[in-house]
Protein backbone atom coordinates (compact mmCIF):
# COMPACT_ATOMS: atom_id res chain seq x y z
CA UNK A 1 0.00 0.00 0.00
CA UNK A 2 1.29 3.04 -0.93
CA UNK A 3 1.34 5.69 1.38
CA UNK A 4 -0.45 8.99 0.95
CA UNK A 5 1.09 12.32 -0.45
CA UNK A 6 -0.37 15.34 0.15
CA UNK A 7 0.62 19.21 -0.64
CA UNK A 8 2.05 21.44 2.46
CA UNK A 9 -1.07 23.52 2.18
CA UNK A 10 -3.54 20.10 2.67
CA UNK A 11 -1.42 18.62 5.49
CA UNK A 12 -2.71 18.63 8.92
CA UNK A 13 0.89 19.52 10.13
CA UNK A 14 1.88 21.67 7.64
CA UNK A 15 3.05 24.08 10.01
CA UNK A 16 5.59 21.81 12.07
CA UNK A 17 6.53 20.63 8.37
CA UNK A 18 7.65 24.55 7.30
CA UNK A 19 9.55 24.22 10.10
CA UNK A 20 11.52 21.06 9.84
CA UNK A 21 11.75 22.63 5.72
CA UNK A 22 13.88 25.91 7.28
CA UNK A 23 15.94 23.44 9.07
CA UNK A 24 17.09 21.76 5.99
CA UNK A 25 20.47 22.18 5.64
CA UNK A 26 20.20 23.33 2.05
CA UNK A 27 17.50 25.58 2.41
CA UNK A 28 17.91 27.56 5.81
CA UNK A 29 19.25 30.05 3.53
CA UNK A 30 16.53 30.82 1.06
CA UNK A 31 14.48 34.20 1.16
CA UNK A 32 10.66 34.02 2.07
CA UNK A 33 9.75 34.54 -1.42
CA UNK A 34 11.54 31.57 -2.27
CA UNK A 35 10.58 29.69 0.41
CA UNK A 36 7.02 30.72 -0.77
CA UNK A 37 7.31 29.75 -4.43
CA UNK A 38 9.40 26.19 -3.70
CA UNK A 39 6.60 25.13 -1.22
CA UNK A 40 4.19 25.48 -3.49
CA UNK A 41 5.44 22.73 -5.27
CA UNK A 42 6.41 19.93 -2.77
CA UNK A 43 4.37 17.19 -2.17
CA UNK A 44 4.53 15.57 1.64
CA UNK A 45 4.83 11.83 1.94
CA UNK A 46 4.77 10.14 4.75
CA UNK A 47 6.25 6.69 4.60
CA UNK A 48 6.62 3.11 6.57
CA UNK A 49 9.96 1.44 7.30
CA UNK A 50 11.06 0.04 4.08
CA UNK A 51 9.32 1.73 2.21
CA UNK A 52 10.94 2.12 -1.55
CA UNK A 53 11.02 6.00 -2.57
CA UNK A 54 13.24 5.86 -5.71
CA UNK A 55 13.86 2.54 -7.63
CA UNK A 56 17.31 1.95 -8.89
CA UNK A 57 16.60 1.81 -13.13
CA UNK A 58 13.73 4.11 -13.45
CA UNK A 59 14.17 7.42 -15.39
CA UNK A 60 11.27 9.46 -14.04
CA UNK A 61 13.56 11.22 -10.60
CA UNK A 62 12.44 13.11 -7.75
CA UNK A 63 14.02 15.62 -5.26
CA UNK A 64 13.77 14.63 -1.58
CA UNK A 65 13.99 16.94 1.88
CA UNK A 66 14.09 14.70 4.96
CA UNK A 67 11.97 16.37 7.50
CA UNK A 68 11.97 13.33 9.74
CA UNK A 69 13.47 9.47 9.75
CA UNK A 70 16.61 7.75 8.48
CA UNK A 71 17.21 6.87 4.30
CA UNK A 72 19.52 4.56 2.75
CA UNK A 73 20.88 4.55 -0.78
CA UNK A 74 21.22 1.08 -1.85
CA UNK A 75 22.65 -0.16 -4.87
CA UNK A 76 21.74 -4.11 -6.32
CA UNK A 77 23.44 -6.40 -8.95
CA UNK A 78 21.55 -8.16 -11.38
CA UNK A 79 21.67 -11.45 -8.51
CA UNK A 80 20.27 -8.97 -6.05
CA UNK A 81 22.80 -8.31 -3.63
CA UNK A 82 22.94 -5.13 -2.04
CA UNK A 83 25.26 -2.28 -1.04
CA UNK A 84 24.25 0.43 1.06
CA UNK A 85 26.13 3.37 -0.11
CA UNK A 86 25.00 5.70 2.65
CA UNK A 87 22.49 7.17 5.28
CA UNK A 88 21.43 10.55 5.26
CA UNK A 89 18.28 11.76 8.02
CA UNK A 90 16.39 14.80 8.77
CA UNK A 91 17.60 18.16 7.62
CA UNK A 92 19.63 16.45 4.79
CA UNK A 93 18.57 15.66 1.05
CA UNK A 94 18.61 12.68 -1.12
CA UNK A 95 18.49 12.68 -4.91
CA UNK A 96 19.76 11.18 -8.18
CA UNK A 97 20.42 14.77 -9.51
CA UNK A 98 23.64 13.86 -11.66
CA UNK A 99 21.65 10.30 -13.56
CA UNK A 100 19.00 13.15 -14.11
CA UNK A 101 21.52 15.52 -15.82
CA UNK A 102 23.24 12.84 -17.76
CA UNK A 103 19.98 11.34 -19.08
CA UNK A 104 20.64 8.05 -17.31
CA UNK A 105 18.54 5.64 -15.33
CA UNK A 106 18.67 6.23 -11.31
CA UNK A 107 22.07 4.02 -10.46
CA UNK A 108 20.92 3.32 -6.86
CA UNK A 109 17.82 3.01 -5.08
CA UNK A 110 16.34 5.37 -2.24
CA UNK A 111 14.93 3.19 1.08
CA UNK A 112 12.81 4.11 4.19
CA UNK A 113 15.38 2.74 6.83
CA UNK A 114 12.79 4.08 9.92
CA UNK A 115 9.32 5.85 9.47
CA UNK A 116 10.21 8.34 7.46
CA UNK A 117 8.61 11.63 6.31
CA UNK A 118 9.97 13.54 3.05
CA UNK A 119 9.06 17.02 1.07
CA UNK A 120 9.23 15.95 -2.46
CA UNK A 121 9.36 17.23 -5.75
CA UNK A 122 10.09 15.97 -9.29
CA UNK A 123 13.55 16.64 -10.30
CA UNK A 124 12.71 18.80 -13.32
CA UNK A 125 10.91 21.02 -11.24
CA UNK A 126 13.68 21.31 -8.67
CA UNK A 127 16.52 21.97 -11.12
CA UNK A 128 13.94 24.59 -13.01
CA UNK A 129 14.05 26.69 -9.87
CA UNK A 130 17.38 26.27 -8.84
CA UNK A 131 18.34 27.75 -12.13
CA UNK A 132 16.44 30.61 -11.20
CA UNK A 133 18.35 30.42 -7.93
CA UNK A 134 21.79 30.12 -9.05
CA UNK A 135 23.36 30.81 -5.26
CA UNK A 136 21.19 27.57 -4.25
CA UNK A 137 22.24 25.77 -7.00
CA UNK A 138 25.89 26.10 -6.47
CA UNK A 139 24.95 24.75 -2.70
CA UNK A 140 23.29 22.13 -4.28
CA UNK A 141 25.78 21.23 -6.88
CA UNK A 142 28.36 21.12 -4.27
CA UNK A 143 26.17 19.01 -1.63
CA UNK A 144 25.31 16.53 -4.36
CA UNK A 145 29.81 16.16 -5.00
CA UNK A 146 29.88 16.13 -1.49
CA UNK A 147 27.66 12.98 -1.21
CA UNK A 148 29.65 11.44 -4.08
CA UNK A 149 33.13 12.26 -2.82
CA UNK A 150 32.26 10.42 0.74
CA UNK A 151 30.51 7.47 -0.44
CA UNK A 152 34.00 6.96 -2.59
CA UNK A 153 36.01 7.16 0.45
CA UNK A 154 33.24 4.82 1.91
CA UNK A 155 34.18 2.62 -0.89
CA UNK A 156 38.01 2.76 -0.33
CA UNK A 157 37.54 2.61 3.49
CA UNK A 158 35.97 -1.00 2.95
CA UNK A 159 38.98 -2.08 1.44
CA UNK A 160 41.81 -0.41 3.28
CA UNK A 161 40.03 -1.08 6.72
CA UNK A 162 39.93 -3.99 8.87
CA UNK A 163 36.54 -4.51 10.90
CA UNK A 164 36.77 -2.48 13.79
CA UNK A 165 38.44 0.21 12.06
CA UNK A 166 35.06 0.56 9.55
CA UNK A 167 33.11 0.43 12.60
CA UNK A 168 35.43 3.53 14.18
CA UNK A 169 35.26 5.68 11.42
CA UNK A 170 31.12 5.64 11.08
CA UNK A 171 30.95 5.97 14.41
CA UNK A 172 33.49 8.77 14.27
CA UNK A 173 31.40 10.29 11.43
CA UNK A 174 27.90 9.74 12.13
CA UNK A 175 27.63 8.93 15.59
CA UNK A 176 24.19 10.24 15.47
CA UNK A 177 22.62 7.64 13.41
CA UNK A 178 24.06 4.65 15.34
CA UNK A 179 21.80 4.14 17.54
CA UNK A 180 18.70 4.54 14.61
CA UNK A 181 19.94 2.34 12.20
CA UNK A 182 18.99 -1.29 12.76
CA UNK A 183 21.98 -3.58 13.07
CA UNK A 184 21.59 -5.51 10.25
CA UNK A 185 21.60 -2.58 8.07
CA UNK A 186 24.37 -0.59 9.93
CA UNK A 187 26.33 -4.34 9.06
CA UNK A 188 25.54 -4.36 5.81
CA UNK A 189 26.70 -0.72 4.89
CA UNK A 190 30.07 -1.83 6.99
CA UNK A 191 30.42 -5.08 4.54
CA UNK A 192 30.27 -6.92 8.16
CA UNK A 193 28.18 -9.64 9.58
CA UNK A 194 25.71 -8.88 12.34
CA UNK A 195 27.57 -11.68 14.59
CA UNK A 196 30.85 -9.59 13.99
CA UNK A 197 29.40 -5.99 14.69
CA UNK A 198 27.59 -7.70 17.94
CA UNK A 199 31.52 -8.90 19.16
CA UNK A 200 32.97 -5.78 18.63
CA UNK A 201 30.44 -3.99 20.15
CA UNK A 202 31.01 -6.65 23.14
CA UNK A 203 34.59 -6.54 23.05
CA UNK A 204 34.47 -2.52 23.42
CA UNK A 205 36.09 -2.05 20.13
CA UNK A 206 33.20 0.30 18.96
Amino acid sequence: MNPTTLAIEEHPERNIIRVQLAQNVLLKGMTAAQTMELESQLSVVDCRKGYWLLHQGIHEMEQYFILEGVLKRVVSNPAGKQMILRFAAEGEMETSYAAWRLGTPAPYSIVCVTRARVAKLPLRDWVAFIERNPALKQAFEYSVMQHMSDIMAHSITLHLLDAPGRVQRFMRKHMELADRIPKKELASHLNLSAETLSRLKQQGKI
